[in-house]
Order: structure tokens, then C-alpha cells, then sequence
């Protein structure tokens, strides 16, 4: 996953992630780009028996709850894969603001590319009980209503909190751990 001062010590457990966009910068606020992580996670999902808990997709980060065979291995696939597809997107829309600022905020140390699109690292947290669970799945399911985005969890678009209150959300989620 390249430099991280977070290590994953039980790689088929189920982690809380943290991913973030450099600098913060908004790239999720259009469908377009948000439909590049549900395709990846799908991919996922059906390809490397990923299994995902929980997910709130913010404009410039997003949290998850899951687990695969490798969670490193999976999460810099998803990584890699989605930063590409993103700066094609960006590239081919011509969106050259956030293209500046993704190569002006690019690590020096990134000296295979031109742009930067997710912070390194993954901020891993091991699930270690069912409470811990609940409290990472309420903590994903709130951060929009905290952040003033809406007044209830189940009607951010880009969230499990819906499978989680019995309606079909965007993607497959694992309930029961």
C-alpha cells in the first residue's frame, strides 16, 4: 500500500477505513465520480470476496467497514483503480481546476505520476468486538447528519444506513457479522 505509518496486523478480520482525498478536495459531489468507488467496491464484492459492512461515500473521503482475504491487498486495488478512472474522468470532462490542485498537492515523493488523488494510507482500525462493530457502523451511518448534510442517516444516497433500516441501498451489504 506504500508509505503508512498504519499497519494491519489481522488482514482477513474486519477493519474500519478511513480513505482521503489529498488536501481534502471535493471530488465526490457529482454521480459520476461517486459511481467510480460502487463500481470498484462491486468489483470487489464479486472478483476477491469482499465483504462490506458499512460505507458513507462524503465529497472528499469516505468510511468503511470490511474485510476480504487481504483488506491491504484489496483497499490499494481499490485505491489504484479508482484514482485512474477518476483523473480519466476529470481528464476527459477537462475539469482542469481539481487537476492542478491534484498534481500541485501530489507527496514529492510520488515520482511515477503526475497527480495525487488519495492521501496514503488507510487509518485500518481492527473490529475487535460487536460493540466496536455497532459504534464504527453508527459513527459511518452519522457522519452526514453530523456534518450538517442531512437531518436523517437514512436519506444520504451514498450510504448503507438504508440497507441498515430495511431498504435496498447502491450496494450489497453483509448485516451480520
Amino acid at each position: 500500500m506504500g508509505r503508512s505509518r498504519y499497519k494491519i496486523y489481522e488482514p482477513t478480520h474486519p477493519h474500519f477505513i478511513t480513505c482521503t482525498i489529498v488536501n481534502w478536495i471535493p471530488l465526490f459531489t457529482r454521480k459520476e465520480s461517486v459511481e467510480i468507488l460502487l463500481e470498484c467496491f462491486r468489483y470487489l464484492q464479486k472478483d476477491e470476496d469482499f465483504k462490506l459492512y458499512a460505507y458513507v461515500i462524503l465529497e472528499n473521503h469516505i468510511h468503511i467497514v470490511a474485510q476480504s482475504n487481504d483488506i491491504a491487498k484489496s483497499m490499494g486495488r481499490f485505491k489504484n483503480h479508482t484514482a485512474k478512472e477518476i483523473l480519466r474522468l476529470l481528464k476527459k470532462e477537462n475539469v482542469v481546476t481539481i487537476l492542478d490542485q491534484l498534481s500541485f498537492y501530489k507527496k514529492a515523493h510520488k515520482i511515477d505520476r503526475e497527480y495525487q488523488v488519495w492521501q496514503d494510507g488507510m487509518q485500518p482500525k481492527l473490529i475487535q468486538t460487536d460493540a466496536m462493530m455497532k459504534s464504527k457502523i453508527d459513527y459511518i451511518h452519522y457522519n452526514p447528519v453530523k456534518r450538517g448534510y442531512v437531518d436523517d442517516a437514512i436519506h444520504w444516497r451514498y450510504s448503507s444506513a438504508r440497507d441498515y433500516d430495511g431498504v435496498e441501498g447502491l450496494l450489497e451489504v453483509e448485516r451480520f457479522w
